[in-house]
């Protein structure tokens, strides 16, 4: 008999992780070509992995809850064939592993070092850590030899497996240490300015105020993508200089002519037309004439975008929010727009949406007037430098200018938020792209065919 080795497939230009969140087969079962074996999920969207053999399935390496790297082997599957087969297999998959695992060899680096570390220590061992984390032979060895305190060692925050402190960790820390001086838990706890010197400092922790609990309080676990966006937030504003632009639209013709068109459209076509795909359109039209709104920071250098794909931040169920990404916006009619709007918005809310639909985005609109605000200060979906945020469209008095005089009436209008990155992105072409959008949506064209 041979063995097949399922592993986790590329899931999008910037995946390279998945958590298991449950197996479909057990050991023993028998596995039919293309059926789905494992359920995973990313940063961006929930899928499955199926399986591209027949056989069944006799091991699996990683438990519900564990986190895979793309490539990586995440079952063993037995496939009917002879000895010689196998040994092929074995011989075709094992160099392939290698390279895709590259990082193993860090890590029996790592080994062999803590091996050293453990065998010719040096001084005194660092007492154990209060707080009950681990830290390897090496990092204590590391920190013993740099005179690290267990106080300083417990503000590094980790990036190995459960937030252990890797080797890689400590001696950033040791650098960015002797970069900023010497500086002992009770300075660092007050004075961040390091970072400024050095991006690295980030990784360390900020000091956390103690919450207190008492015997009425309800304890509510995060869950998994709830984790992942407060991550992804906070990473966000430590990465960017955010800064806002605001202005009022009066989308009174916009307004009645969905209206006048909203039911012969569903009878016609079986779906509803929202305000979000003309507000879509406008933003894919402004950012064709200010081209660096589309752009993403690599460092010190500026990546202009050549496809215009836009994030529709939509609101999930569970009360959590993904992004799907509709492509090359500007290439689509108004129809054509309203069509990918609905379905990436129904197919996000029913779990039906594949990886390649929430990649690749290069700017994105959020609706906060849908839960009633009239305007919001949006966070920057990363890489992107810059986001919308549509406020609540409302009735309000306002002065309707005519050749005749100025009169007051009553007028259809709301806020757009601008949110762009202040490091690219200075003040001017900030206010003139949201300029530009108010533009678009003032002068809406409702005599245009649809």
């Amino acid at each position: 008999m041979a063995k097949f080795e399922l592993k986790l497939p590329k899931m999008g230009e910037s995946v390279a992780e998945a958590t298991v969140t449950s197996w479909l087969k057990e050991v023993g079962d028998t596995i039919e070509l293309d059926e789905a074996v494992v359920e995973i999920a990313t940063d961006k969207v929930d899928s499955e992995v199926p399986s591209e053999v027949e056989g069944v399935l006799v091991e699996k390496l990683y438990d519900v809850d564990d986190v895979v790297k793309v490539g990586e082997t995440l079952a063993i599957i037995e496939i009917s064939g002879n000895g010689v087969a196998e040994e092929t297999i074995e011989e075709t998959i094992q160099p392939e592993k290698l390279i895709e695992q590259s990082k193993e060899v860090e890590t029996i680096e790592n080994s062999i070092q803590e091996a050293i570390a453990i065998k010719e220590p040096v001084g005194g061992a660092i007492g154990n850590s209060p707080s009950g984390k681990f830290y390897s032979p090496l990092v204590k060895t590391i920190a013993q030899k740099e005179n690290i305190s267990m106080a300083e060692l417990e503000a590094i925050r980790g990036t190995g497996k459960d937030n252990r402190v890797t080797k890689n960790d400590i001696l950033a820390y040791v650098e960015n240490r002797g970069k900023a001086g010497e500086q002992n838990l009770a300075t660092k706890s007050v004075e961040n300015t390091s970072s400024v010197n050095s991006p690295k400092t980030s990784s360390t922790n900020a000091p956390v105020a103690p919450v207190s609990v008492n015997g009425q309080d309800e304890i509510i676990e995060m869950t998994r993508m709830g984790k992942l966006i407060a991550q992804h937030m906070t990473n966000s504003v430590q990465t960017s200089a955010h800064v806002q632009s605001f202005i009022e639209v009066d989308v009174t013709k916009i307004v009645n002519w969905r209206n006048k068109i909203k039911d012969s459209f569903q009878k016609r076509e079986g779906e509803k037309i929202t305000f979000t795909p003309i507000f879509m359109e406008a933003v894919a039209k402004a950012i064709k004439d200010f081209p660096m709104i589309n752009i993403s920071v690599n460092g010190d250098k500026i990546i202009k975008k050549k496809n215009i794909n836009l994030g529709m931040a939509t609101s999930l169920p569970d009360g959590n929010l993904i992004v799907p990404v509709i492509k090359n916006a500007d290439q689509l009619n108004l129809m054509g727009m309203t069509k990918a709007v609905n379905d990436l918005a129904y197919r996000a809310r029913a779990g039906k949406l594949k990886p390649d639909d929430t990649q690749e985005g290069t700017y994105t609109v959020t609706n906060v007037g849908g839960f009633g605000s009239i305007m919001g200060t949006p966070i920057i979906n990363q890489p992107q430098v810059a986001i919308l945020a549509l406020g609540a469209i409302r009735k309000v008095p306002a002065v309707i200018e005519t050749s005749e005089g100025d009169f007051i009436g009553i007028r259809h209008k709301m806020f757009l938020s601008h949110s762009y990155d202040h490091r690219v992105i200075n003040g001017a072409l900030g206010g003139m792209f949201i300029k530009r959008v108010a533009d678009y949506l003032e002068g809406f064209d409702t005599e245009r065919e649809f």
